[in-house]
């Protein structure tokens, strides 16, 4: 699906939201869940102009042992999104967490003494399915979801530069993301169910999660973009590399799509001051926003994220405390201000043109394909901001054939990325 049945019938306006974090106790609010400050926030986040949330309860509430699902926990999921509804807000749930804001949260059934491979164990790959299945199946009827996505960028756990990683073949990626993506369609066969991977699949040619799978499973194609990939290291905080860092994303992704009509999901980008001053974030949630909107099949933009974490709680990277389109206590930020001019704009703005010029990127073959170059400072990442600064609006054209090019930086990887950003 391209458009969200609560729209009108042909209007591919793209959609906005929030990646909603819970003002009180960040999501370690889900153990003591507050439908009340839960109703107090959203009523904020709605008051933006978006139209949807993203959530993210927490798997080891969710299923503290592998062959138990705690009912309880799957209500609380549902009154949320109940709340949700009653403001007008669509939703979607993220199943397996997985992995926030540098912190991990995995079952302790695959921790320490019981240690297993979360993407190639069968046992393993059962209970996550009865999981995603358990979840979707509770809030099939909700009439606001949108759908379901498999965690918050859980392929960073299988990558080479993660501290314990669970390794894992090109093939038995695909497997596990299509026995998971298959468990959602079981329980809510009607939602847009997908797979967010953060970027490592689409930069580190070592990676076992690959474009392809982004591009060609689940229902849309969904995409994280953050500017302290090295994209802001590299090229400064006002450069117009990083105004232009999601456009960019977008196109590439769109390069692997098997349809032309494949929806892109701009599903996280935030305004890390880890790069930016604070002066420049209005400055760079207005650009990531109109130049976002250039991109053809755009489904929405869903902003990382509602409130800053609480400088109470610990051990968080800096940048954590910042990101927030609304402060700890509630109080909206130039950046929340930025964000709802942007969308307001939005409204207004025509269908982008189309696309000029494709800039080639040779991939090579699977298992490994190369995909280096097209990072930060990758040579086909140099070539398409250069055609794109010449007024060009360039496409990506994907090229199986030996790929050749200048790799670029793949710094990247959830916590490592965090650790290199602040």
């Amino acid at each position: 699906m391209s458009v969200s049945p609560r729209l009108p019938a042909g209007d591919a306006r793209p959609r906005f939201g929030v990646n909603y974090t819970p003002r009180q106790g960040w999501f370690h609010s889900w153990l003591d869940l507050d439908l009340d400050a839960v109703g107090e926030d959203l009523a904020a986040v709605a008051s933006l102009g978006v139209d949807h949330i993203r959530i993210f309860p927490l798997w080891p509430l969710l299923q503290p042992n592998r062959t138990f699902i705690r009912p309880r926990a799957l209500d609380d999921v549902r009154a949320v999104v109940d709340v949700a509804a009653e403001l007008g807000l669509d939703v979607v749930v993220d199943a397996l967490q997985g992995h926030l804001s540098s912190f991990d949260f995995i079952p302790s059934w695959l921790a320490t003494w019981h240690r297993r491979n979360m993407f190639t164990d069968p046992e393993v790959i059962a209970a996550a399915a009865d999981l995603v299945r358990s979840l979707s199946s509770r809030l099939a009827d909700s009439p606001n979801l949108l759908g379901l996505t498999l965690g918050n960028e859980v392929n960073q756990f299988s990558a080479s530069n993660h501290p314990d990683p669970d390794p894992l073949s090109v093939e038995q990626a695909a497997t596990w993301t299509r026995t998971l993506l298959q468990a959602a369609r079981d329980g809510a066969p009607q939602g847009m169910h997908t797979v967010a991977n953060y970027d490592a699949a689409w930069f580190m040619d070592d990676h076992a999660f690959t474009p392809d799978q982004s591009a060609q499973l689940g229902d849309a194609t969904v995409v994280h973009s953050w500017i302290f990939d090295g994209t802001g290291q590299r090229y400064g905080a006002r450069s117009y590399e990083v105004a232009h860092r999601t456009e960019y994303y977008l196109e590439l992704a769109r390069a692997f799509s098997p349809a032309p009509e494949r929806p892109l999901w701009l599903q996280e980008v935030g305004a890390p001051r880890s790069i930016l001053e604070e002066d420049d974030v209005p400055w760079f949630v207005r650009s990531t926003v109109e130049n976002s909107l250039q991109c053809p099949e755009l489904w929405g933009i869903t902003w990382w994220c509602s409130h800053d974490v609480s400088r109470s709680l610990a051990d968080f990277p800096p940048l954590e405390h910042t990101l927030g389109l609304f402060d700890e206590g509630g109080r909206l930020k130039s950046s929340g201000a930025a964000f709802r001019d942007a969308i307001a704009a939005a409204r207004e703005t025509t269908a982008p043109a189309p696309r000029g010029p494709a800039i080639e990127l040779a991939v090579g073959s699977e298992p490994l394909l190369q995909r280096s170059a097209a990072a930060p400072g990758g040579s086909v990442f140099e070539q398409w901001m250069a055609a794109s600064r010449a007024g060009d609006r360039p496409s990506i054209r994907v090229v199986r054939e030996t790929a050749s090019g200048t790799a670029g930086d793949t710094r990247t990887g959830g916590a490592a990325a965090t650790r290199v950003a602040g």
